[in-house]
């Protein structure tokens, strides 16, 4: 194979400043949303003591679901050998710590206090999923740094032995990221919607499909800018094969995991509720993750995935998935709680605490725009590192 160039970010359209003015304009608005929600309360959200988890958390677990299946660009490349994918690696874990950076700063503004993170780092309790993933997320980025760095340095990067090496070790710590990801939800055994260990198996699943969903709109979004097609029409095809490929496995799990729980009589409640009485909840699953974000694109890039439609079907699905991805986790996340908890099985609760009631939940504009500005961060941090060194392939045609 040639050996690859790659380039920075010199020449910048007048869309690419507007692109970060914007993104910019989001995080200051998320960040006024954060310090009035700081001020005034979390009475001042949907959230509630049913529903504690709320729109921040969504796009939170999303972006750090994203971020892990983002790194497997790099993964195919260094790990199974696949060298058509060479070229996008570096790409990869720059996006990946961009994306997990942005997650964790919405759950960090969420807290209210940030310095209380400090507690969670400092006292270990080894029996909380919670305190596992703290030094999962932290350790990602050490790891993805130094993935990016024997891939970068032109004397380490000599020998194919230490980005392997690096590189599968970094493969190893993203599934066990998104299995930790997963297993919140999954061990929460007093939540019926939760409950269950094919929810990391999902989490890894979905996180394939997103990641690399960011990776082609980043990579489509920059071809506009370097004036060349960064996606060759061979990897195109790849893309769009992957793309069917990890939507399939999605569409597939969350099937297995729904048609399990129905067959369970102490689940089927929940999951009657959740699939067809729950209104926004249920709205989320068929239309929004089921049928934008799974359904509308696996047709697009069936029937207008190949020759000269390819670029457009590939470009629209993209953005599609990742709507899907974001419903998907409203679903899981707030509709999960909505539920009430089973505290006596076979009896009815009622109390002034609202048991055994459906909870009631809708987002604030405050909670909305901490969310979003995530997202913003994480694209904000990928444009300036694109700019400032060389993580982009140049064609060979340049």
């Amino acid at each position: 194979m040639a050996k690859i160039a790659y380039q920075k970010l010199t020449d910048h359209s007048s869309f690419f400043w507007g692109l970060l003015g914007f993104h910019v304009l989001v995080i200051a608005a998320g960040l006024g949303a954060a310090l009035y929600m700081e001020h005034h309360g979390h009475v001042v959200t949907g959230m509630s003591n049913q529903i504690v988890w709320g729109a921040p958390h969504v796009f939170a677990v999303f972006l750090i679901v994203a971020a892990s299946g983002a790194l497997n660009v790099a993964s195919f490349s260094s790990v199974f050998n696949k060298l058509a994918y060479k070229p996008y690696a570096r790409l990869s874990g720059v996006l990946a710590i961009a994306l997990l950076m942005g997650g964790l700063a919405i759950l960090v503004l969420d807290l209210g206090r940030p310095d209380r993170l400090i507690v969670a780092m400092t006292t270990y309790n080894f029996r909380s999923i919670f305190a596992w993933n703290i030094y999962l997320y932290v350790g990602f980025i050490a790891v993805v740094g130094l993935y990016l760095y024997v891939m970068m340095d032109r004397r380490v990067s000599r020998s194919e032995t230490p980005t392997r090496i690096v590189g599968g070790f970094a493969f190893f710590w993203r599934f066990a990221l998104t299995t930790g990801t997963g297993s919140i939800f999954g061990f929460l055994i007093a939540r019926d919607a939760y409950s269950s260990a094919i929810m990391a198996v999902l989490f890894i699943a979905a996180s394939f499909l997103y990641g690399l969903a960011f990776t082609v709109l980043v990579l489509l979004t920059m071809s506009r800018e370097t004036r060349h097609e960064l996606i060759s029409e061979d990897m195109l095809g790849k893309f769009r094969g992957l793309f069917i490929l990890f939507a399939l496995a999605v569409l597939y799990i969350t099937t297995v995991f729904h048609l399990t729980k129905l067959y369970a009589p102490d689940y089927r409640e929940v999951e009657t509720f959740l699939l067809r009485d729950g209104g926004i909840y249920t709205l989320a699953f068929w239309v929004g993750q089921i049928g934008i974000g799974l359904l509308l694109p696996l047709a697009i890039l069936v029937l207008r995935g190949s020759g000269r439609h390819a670029w457009h079907a590939v470009a629209i699905a993209a953005p599609l998935f990742l709507i899907g991805g974001v419903a998907q986790m409203y679903f899981t996340i707030i509709g999960g709680q909505a539920y009430p908890l089973r505290l006596f099985p076979g009896m009815q609760v009622l109390s002034s605490f609202h048991d055994g009631a459906i909870a009631q939940y809708w987002p604030s504009l405050p909670e909305v725009l901490l969310g979003v500005s995530g997202v913003s961060l994480a694209m904000l941090l990928t444009g300036v590192a694109l700019k400032l060194l060389p993580f982009l392939p140049r064609p060979a045609s340049v």
